[in-house]
């Protein structure tokens, strides 16, 4: 089993994003499991959301502590301390943002670092900062545990066209850093 944990700002689609994986996984033979979690809920508030992964089915309920993946969609909360807490010896971190891997202050212990200009990417695109549908890209890109094109399929019928391309635009952009 697979434990991510997504960490971003209310309005940058936490949510959706995390109920669309499940969505993909579940739709190509896998279990899955998305729970959200909010804080203060308004826009610009930090959120968080977990998603289970597995090809048996899942048994617990509960938050997830040690992540085996960060799915990190605003680089402003990488000062918070609970963004990287918990992540597991060799983790991966798949971030949203146009820093260098030196000033995000990852934790020692991480495996690999996957970088995206997703900012950029929904802006150019969508008009606005939506970086939802853009990291789900980097995300499958990086991970390949879900299938990349029933994602997009999901993401195309959800959302439209444009948001599938962010996805690619995004896939295709991912920069990954072995640490």
């Amino acid at each position: 089993m697979k434990e991510i944990r997504l960490h971003g700002r209310g309005g940058l689609g936490v949510v959706k994003a995390s109920q669309l994986v499940v969505r993909a996984a579940v739709e190509g033979g896998l279990y899955g499991q998305s729970i959200p979690a909010f804080g203060v809920e308004r826009k610009g508030s930090p959120v968080f959301g977990y998603l289970r992964l597995s090809h048996t089915p899942i048994r617990r309920r509960m938050q997830v502590y040690t992540p085996d993946i960060l799915l990190i969609l605003d680089d402003s909360l990488i000062t918070s301390p609970d963004t990287y807490a918990g992540l597991k010896d060799g983790g991966m971190i798949i971030i949203n943002t146009k820093k260098a891997v030196e000033d995000l202050h990852v934790p020692k212990e991480t495996g690999t670092v996957v970088t995206v200009d997703a900012t950029t990417i929904s802006e150019e695109l969508l008009g606005r900062n939506m970086p939802n549908t853009a990291m789900l890209g980097a995300f499958t890109a990086a991970t390949g545990l879900v299938d990349m094109e029933r994602l997009l399929q999901d993401i195309a019928q959800t959302f439209g066209t444009i948001n599938r391309t962010a996805a690619e635009k995004a896939a295709a952009s991912i920069q990954i850093h072995r640490l």
